[in-house]
């Protein structure tokens, strides 16, 4: 691996040259972070985000396609040899905050989780693996990925598109497995934003997985004030649904971090009218699929129960969720080891521990070695209307380096380094024994 001289160069040099090629674009990738910001769009619909990284693809000379699971886009930039392959993803979708000063005042939608940053980051890795040359002196190709519908929201929405035969998941990462779009991908990695407005990056962490449920009681309409009586009360049943599942608390074990967080989206429709028609939408979550599967019957049954209380009918569907998050350890510290300097050292990065939230990077997770650190630069808590990027350069750029620094060092000399992650890792799944546990999983007859 020489340069135009005959001279050797070194994986250090490469380094250098990233990191140079990404400072020269500073100003551009935080632009486009904060354009994306001001422009938030809901999953499956991110059209004009979409559009922005074409844009930016387009002027790198990258091939690219898009349209991908409706919204998705995707470039490869090949080094010397098409395997193995990295992708860089980063998540086009915002999620609903409507009280968010930066919200959509039609959808409600707001990027109070930071998603913009990651887009910006995906795409700052780009730019500086293609400015500085770097892939010439690498061995194996990098996958630059914008992915929709991480947030898991709008379920009606989604499940219409579904019923339609446009998508397959609701999750954009899922409808990529689906396609068929990772086939070809050894590694995967992201980095989020933190919540915790600290100047801090966590590595090693594990999160939550999820099914979700959609809820429909069905009662009998009747005059609210003349004829109440000749009405079933669907509203009631699902009060009283709601009430088994609070029941139902004391019997989670901690250890399995189960969350059960529902909400009523439909609660009637005057109110001299008996509701007949309630709807609710719920995830159930936890640290194993063993653990969401017995929480899960337990909320089927309570919400059952409070149909049979007064009559009324129940109509439940579980839509695959979000497979809990595994992290890879050699993965985890190989990051580390090239954020830690640009934060100041290590004591700005710690382990994440488990988190009780969910990602379908969790189910990437499963059929290959896959990253997601959080990095810090923002202040309020996630997914509230108090959140925004304090520090652009720890939001939009360290993040953009440290996965660029990561890429060299999995390709560098053979991509030594990449075939031992890989080796070293066991997939729960292929690609078809995944999506056959899904399909098995939520057809099975649930536990009377």
């Amino acid at each position: 691996m020489t340069d135009r001289t005959h001279r050797k160069i070194s994986k250090e040099e490469i380094k250098h040259s990233v990191i140079k090629a990404i400072d020269a674009r500073r100003d551009e990738i935080i632009a486009l972070g904060a354009d994306i910001f001001r422009h938030p769009e809901l999953g499956y619909k991110e059209h004009r985000t979409a559009g922005l990284v074409e844009e930016k693809f387009k002027e790198l000379g990258l091939n690219y396609r898009s349209g991908i699971a409706l919204t998705g886009v995707k470039a490869t930039l090949a080094g010397n040899g098409a395997r193995p392959k990295v992708c860089v993803m980063g998540e086009l979708d915002a999620v609903v905050c409507p009280g968010h000063p930066n919200a959509d005042p039609t959808t409600g939608a707001a990027h109070s989780c930071g998603h913009n940053a990651q887009v910006a980051a995906m795409v700052g890795v780009a730019m500086g693996l293609v400015d500085s040359g770097a892939m010439a002196h690498l061995d194996g190709a990098v996958d630059f990925f914008a992915v929709p519908a991480e947030e898991y929201v709008e379920i009606e929405f989604r499940e219409k598109l579904r019923r339609e035969g446009k998508i397959r998941f609701l999750g954009g990462k899922q409808e990529l497995i689906a396609l068929g779009e990772l086939a070809d991908v050894d590694l995967a990695m992201m980095c989020h934003l933190g919540a915790s407005g600290e100047k801090r990056v966590t590595v090693n962490g594990s999160s939550n997985g999820f099914i979700g449920k959609l809820i429909r009681y069905i009662g009998r309409e009747a005059h609210a004030g003349g004829a109440p009586h000749l009405g079933i009360n669907a509203l009631n049943a699902a009060m009283l649904g709601l009430m088994g599942i609070h029941a139902n608390r004391e019997t989670f074990r901690d250890e399995d971090h189960i969350r059960v967080h529902p909400i009523i989206t439909r609660g009637g429709d005057l109110v001299n009218i008996i509701p007949a028609d309630v709807r609710m939408e719920t995830y159930v979550r936890g640290k194993t699929m063993d653990a969401i599967i017995d929480a899960n019957m337990k909320v089927t049954r309570a919400l059952e129960a409070g149909a049979l209380a007064v009559g009324a009918m129940v109509d439940i569907t579980d839509i695959p969720g979000y497979l809990p998050r595994l992290n890879d350890q050699t993965f985890s510290d190989l990051f580390k080891a090239n954020v830690a300097p640009l934060v100041g050292g290590e004591q700005y990065v710690g382990d994440e521990g488990h988190g009780a939230g969910s990602t379908d990077m969790g189910d990437v997770s499963h059929l290959m070695p896959a990253l997601h650190p959080h990095i810090g630069g923002t202040e309020g808590a996630g997914h509230s209307e108090d959140f925004r990027i304090t520090d652009e350069e720890l939001a939009y750029i360290v993040p953009a380096k440290a996965m660029a620094l990561t890429v060299v060092d999995l390709l560098w000399d053979g991509a030594a380094l990449a075939k031992q992650i890989v080796a070293g890792y066991k997939p729960v799944y292929t690609r078809e024994s995944y999506l056959a546990m899904w399909d098995k999983l939520l057809t099975k007859k649930l536990p009377q």
